[in-house]
This record gives structure tokens, sequence and C-alpha cells, in this order.
């Protein structure tokens, strides 16, 4: 009767351990980011204020009563590491996935976490196509982001081009091998054109190619008043220093992609004084505590706009598990879609359940000063 008395209060005793460990398993959250390549400037920084954000929600309890743990990958910046990474977290069966930040890698994955029901939610991923499905225009029902589109994007520097930069003529220089390059020229131009400017010449190049003279030769000969530069913050340095040894005297115009140090130390004076559109700008009121966190724990400034754009993700996923009271993809994906007015790094957000894209998402222009090496915040434009 002992021995039966003892092995009863074993078997207990396993299941109670085995209970309270289950209680405890971490809420696992998927990081797909470029932490090797031409973009790990910005995935470092990204990882960085994930880190930053989850240590202080654990601190503060965690989520559901659980630690959150994030399983993070490099995907290299690329389309197919993308892809491999997607699969690599359903199997590790996250409850959401933050990223990948490029357009193209974004659309690649969207597919992969569909099938497997499990939330996305990029950081500065602005393509249209990463929320839509461009076969059937439907939204994908897993697909999320806090950052705003392209449409958007491209309007706003062509608004400031026309009403702050007085251009008539406009330019493009491209990389014809991104889909963010391709789509960002042609918001712009139909933006520019429909505020009276003209689009003269769309310039391409190739993926990689870093020798631009024939296509800004042609664009010298046009007299513009601004080169629109959708590209990366390398690719836009080497553009700025071959149109200046031309002698090309026009205002050099950008996006996103340009927020990066490199800029400045790659472009040299020839980058000076040009413009570019951002997500964020460290002088923003609205980021001046994550600016400061971030600098007293790291050392260092945060390359914007990664970061408070992963953290805006995190704290939709965290917002949308409390919403829902479950961790389950269906539930949480109908929770993201539903987030109004909640609390992010960047202010204040509210998805648009229609297409899963946040609703008056703020720009910013930024102008570069080599001599400071700094982004100068120089306007804030508010809409969709």
């Amino acid at each position: 009767m002992l021995k039966k008395s003892i092995a009863l209060c074993a078997i207990i005793a396993l299941f109670s351990l085995s209970g309270a460990a289950f209680a405890a398993a971490p809420v696992k959250i998927g990081h797909t980011v470029s932490l090797t390549g031409g973009a790990s400037m910005w995935g470092q920084s990204e990882a960085n204020a994930i880190d930053m954000l989850v240590k202080k929600i654990n601190a503060e309890g965690g989520l559901l009563g659980r630690q959150i743990e994030i399983v993070r990958y490099d995907n290299r910046a690329d389309a197919i590491e993308s892809v491999n990474v997607a699969r690599r977290l359903a199997g590790d069966k996250v409850i959401a996935v933050i990223g990948p930040a490029q357009s193209g890698n974004a659309i690649a994955t969207a597919p992969i976490l569909e099938r497997a029901k499990i939330p996305m939610v990029v950081t500065t991923a602005t393509n249209p196509y990463v929320t839509v499905d461009q076969k059937t225009n439907k939204t994908r029902h897993y697909a999320f982001r806090p950052c705003f589109i392209d449409p958007f994007q491209g309007t706003v520097a062509a608004r400031f081009a026309v009403d702050r930069l007085n251009a008539k003529r406009a330019a493009a220089l491209y990389d014809v091998g991104s889909d963010y390059g391709q789509w960002l020229t042609r918001y712009f131009e139909e933006a520019f054109t429909a505020r009276g400017g003209v689009v003269l010449a769309k310039e391409a190049f190739r993926s990689e190619e870093l020798d631009y003279r024939a296509q800004l030769g042609k664009i010298k000969e046009l007299n513009v008043d601004v080169i629109f530069i959708p590209t990366s913050q390398k690719e836009a340095a080497m553009a700025a220093r071959q149109a200046r040894d031309l002698g090309i005297e026009a205002v050099l115009l950008g996006t996103d992609n340009w927020g990066s140090p490199d800029l400045i130390d790659l472009g040299g004076d020839a980058i000076d004084r040009a413009f570019f559109v951002n997500l964020a700008d460290l002088d923003d009121p609205d980021i001046r505590g994550f600016v400061t966190e971030y600098r007293e724990t790291y050392g260092s400034d945060p390359v914007l706009p990664n970061p408070v754009m992963a953290q805006d993700a995190l704290i939709m996923i965290v917002e949308a598990v409390k919403a829902a009271k479950s961790v389950d993809g269906p539930k949480l994906a109908d929770a993201l879609a539903h987030l109004k007015e909640i609390k992010v790094t960047s202010g204040v957000l509210t998805i648009d359940p229609t297409d899963h894209n946040p609703l008056d998402k703020p720009a910013v222009i930024q102008k570069v000063d080599v001599e400071k090496k700094e982004f100068v915040f120089v306007e804030k434009y508010q809409g969709k």
C-alpha cells in the first residue's frame, strides 16, 4: 500500500511539473532580418531594438503570463533565403513573424506564412503587394505592416519636389531588378505629373551595377530640376558622385532606403543637400524616448527607420495577442486586422482592416548635411 501511495505521489508530482513547464513555455515570435550583407546596418539595429523591447516586456511579466522568446534568422536581404527562413520559422512553431524589411523579400515570404496560418508583420516593406495578392487583388489574411506604403511615399517625394523645390522637370534613376525601385518610380511619376510636372527620363540599371555614367549622361542633356533615385544608400551615393562629376546640378531626391550613415560616408560632398523621404527622424518628439533608451543601451544612434518599425511590429503582435487572449494564428490575424489607436513606438497606430495598412502614417523629409554628418529634419507629411 505504501509503495502504491509513493508511486501515485510520484505520478502526481510528474504531472504537476509537466503542467508547470507547459505553463511557463515561452511565446515564440519569429524575426526574419538581414544581419549580413548590404542591408545589415539596418537589420542589426532592428534586432537591437526588438531585443531591448522584449527585455522590458519580459521584466514586466511577459505576454499572457509567459516570457517572449525571439527566434531570429538571417535572411541576408535575399528573396530565396527569406523563403527558407520563413519555412524554418513555421517549423519552429512561432506564433507570428516580424519582417522581412525589404518588399521583394516580404512578397516572397508571404505565401509561405499564409499557408502556415502564421501572421507576418513586416517592418519597412512598403510595396502595396506585401499585404495584397497582386494576382487576385485580395488582401492577404496573414500579412500586416506598421509602415506607410509606396504610393504615399512616391506622392510625398513628388509633392515636395513641386511645392518646395519648385521642380517642373524631373528624371528617375532606378534598379530595374528591384520591385521597390520600379514601383516607386511609377508612383513618383504619376504624382509628379498630376501636379503639373513632367518626367523626361526614366533610366534603369541592373542590380549590383555601380556605374551609371551612361544613364546620367542622357539625363544631363535634359537639364532637369530634380533626379529621383529610389535605391539603396550605396547606389545613391555612387550615383551622386558620378552625377556631380558629369556636371549635373539637379537636386537629388531619394526614399527611405537612403537612411544610413553609409550614404554620407560613400557619397561625400556629392550627396550634400540632397533630400529623401523617411519613416522616422531622430528629432521626432514621438520617438525621443526610444532614441534616448537606444543610445543608453547600445552607445550609438539607431539606424532609422527599421528599429522603430520593428518595435511597432512587435507591439502590434503583443496587443493582438492581448486582444485575442490567444496565440492561435487565425484569431491573432483577426485581432491584428482590427487594432485601433494602440500606442506604438512611432506614435499611435490604427490598422485598416480592408488592406492591413496603417491609417494616416506620417512620412518625414530629411536633408543630407555632410558637414554635420547627419540627416536634418525638414518637414512632416501626414496621410494614409
